[in-house]
């Protein structure tokens, strides 16, 4: 069976995280997105572990439903966690995600570490252990459990970060290396970027969302085609079995707000080649530039720009529907017509990356306005302008021109009946 899944995401108990970030609230919006499977994040916070507990009931299989109600959504234990240690006097800051397969498991990683560290200060806690520490206590308490690397090349708090990661998996985990069989891609790569490393053939692809609030789940995503099971995703991941990891659902990573080289401060952003030309110093002040995850890979990569391995995994890009519809009525994301135009196509129409990728322009027309129609047409065919995002702030999307929008888009006659 087909399975949408989205590892990545935080609780209401992680710091600036929506207060509905909780099961019952991420089931509702893992429906409208069409996500089939969630990861349940934070599970190392006391408290939330102890909701996890009432209000998930385990199925036998290493995943979890919500006891009450009867959503389809199904859920996976994952937390984010985060390290700060030092090699050789240089401080490495590096988050992993930890799959568990069972509360049980779940609580034998959180007994272990909470004796070096206090899991009730955030939902993503900090320890001063050396990330590969964070495989073995995962692996102690089950062999079936996965850690992958979390947004792996963003400059700060990864693998590969510019400013604290390392420039190999060996270097970053060292003898737990062998147990890494999957990285996180981030929002400010894709993997034709990763594609460029070789040293990365055999490593499964991810893609989550990192979300901090429900409408955010899903903006990246993983198909799978496999048993609504544990054990044979987590298989499928390790193996990079191609007939079961189908592919991998994108931001554009222009989009993604550590893409390009910058300093915010001064609204200072280059590409690569450019900011090499400065010395890797803003133009501006003359302080050192963030590198941003197309420059690092610049540097790390032996391949070039291109490059497709025999056996890669492919992937979708996509733009968010709200964003789509912002930028075809000239409004923002999160005002009152955006929001509800999105809700009224969910309800017309069916869950949203069925919209982005599956229906056709005529079933999106009897829900849609028709600008909305013609901008998830382009976005599909790729014909979008991002100006790349940098130091911390997202990229800006344009779909449509000015010329290309009128001052006031018409009803569609759907749209119209709402109103009766």
């Amino acid at each position: 069976m087909k399975i949408i899944a989205d590892f990545h995401i935080h609780s209401k108990y992680s710091r600036a995280t929506s207060r509905e970030m909780e099961v019952e609230t991420l089931a509702l919006w893992a429906e409208k997105k069409g996500i089939d499977l969630l990861g349940t994040g934070d599970f190392t916070h006391p408290q939330y572990f102890a909701e996890l507990q009432g209000k998930l009931e385990p199925l036998g299989n290493g995943l979890f439903k919500l006891r009450a109600g009867s959503s389809p959504v199904r859920f996976i234990l994952t937390v984010e966690v985060s390290n700060i240690f030092s090699v050789k006097g240089v401080t490495k800051r590096i988050h992993a995600v930890i799959f568990a397969p069972s509360f049980d498991v779940a609580e034998k990683i959180n007994s272990q570490l909470s004796r070096v560290g206090k899991l009730a200060s955030d939902g993503r806690p900090i320890f001063g252990l050396h990330v590969k520490d964070i495989v073995k206590i995962a692996l102690d308490a089950s062999s079936d459990c996965l850690v992958v690397p979390a947004h792996a090349w963003t400059p700060w708090f990864s693998l590969y970060g510019a400013n604290s990661g390392f420039d190999s998996m060996e270097e970053c985990f060292e003898e737990q290396a062998k147990n890494i069989y999957a990285i996180e891609t981030g929002l400010s790569s894709d993997p034709a970027m990763n594609w460029r490393l070789s040293t990365l053939d055999k490593i499964t692809l991810l893609s989550n969302s990192d979300s901090h609030s429900p409408s955010r789940i899903g903006r990246e995503a993983n198909v799978f085609d496999s048993e609504m099971n544990y054990f044979e995703i987590v298989k499928a991941i390790r193996e990079k079995d191609r007939k079961k990891t189908l592919y991998t659902i994108e931001f554009f990573p222009e989009e993604g707000k550590y893409h390009f080289d910058g300093h915010r401060l001064c609204n200072t952003v280059l590409a690569p080649q450019e900011s090499r030309k400065l010395d890797k110093r803003c133009p501006q002040c003359g302080k050192k530039l963030t590198i941003g995850v197309l420059h690092r890979v610049d540097d790390l990569a032996d391949r070039e720009e291109g490059f497709v391995p025999k056996d890669a995994i492919p992937f979708k890009n996509m733009i968010p529907l709200d964003e789509i519809i912002a930028d075809a009525m000239g409004q923002n994301v999160g005002t009152k017509g955006v929001d509800q135009e999105y809700e009224k196509m969910i309800k017309r129409i069916g869950p949203e990356l069925s919209i982005l990728f599956d229906r056709s322009a005529e079933e999106l027309a009897k829900g849609a306005l028709p600008q909305v129609v013609e901008g998830i047409m382009r976005v599909r065919e790729g014909q979008v302008e991002i100006l790349p995002g940098y130091d911390g702030v997202y990229g800006k999307i344009k779909i449509f021109k000015e010329e290309d929008r009128s001052k006031t888009v018409p009803a569609s006659p759907s749209s119209q009946m709402e109103l009766f």
